[in-house]
């Protein structure tokens, strides 16, 4: 289970039905729990929505060989909320309409 600080967002992506695509330590010791999501995150949206602690910082990663990701973390834990780079076309975007 995520830490405190993310544990809330994690759970209200869940209930609308995204997709869990991956849960571990996805890259090295730095990464405690990471949970990706079938989705694109609007961070800002979500800031608007849940007041996270200092810690939870914005993270996005363009890579070109290794992946590609955008979410939360929290440097206090390790834990991360992440999605897919980039808007896609097909691709669940959080926070959906419904849930702003």
């Amino acid at each position: 289970m995520l830490c405190e600080h993310l544990h809330p967002l994690e759970e209200a992506i869940a209930a609308v039905g995204i997709r869990e695509t991956f849960r571990g330590a996805a890259w090295s010791k730095n990464c405690r729990e990471w949970v990706y999501f079938d989705c694109y995150l609007e961070l800002a949206a979500i800031r608007a929505l849940f007041k996270f602690a200092p810690c939870v910082i914005d993270e996005s990663h363009r890579g070109t060989h290794d992946g590609s990701e955008r979410g939360l973390v929290c440097n206090e834990h390790w834990d991360a909320v992440m999605g897919v780079y980039e808007p896609q076309a097909g691709t669940a975007v959080y926070p959906t309409a419904a849930t702003r």
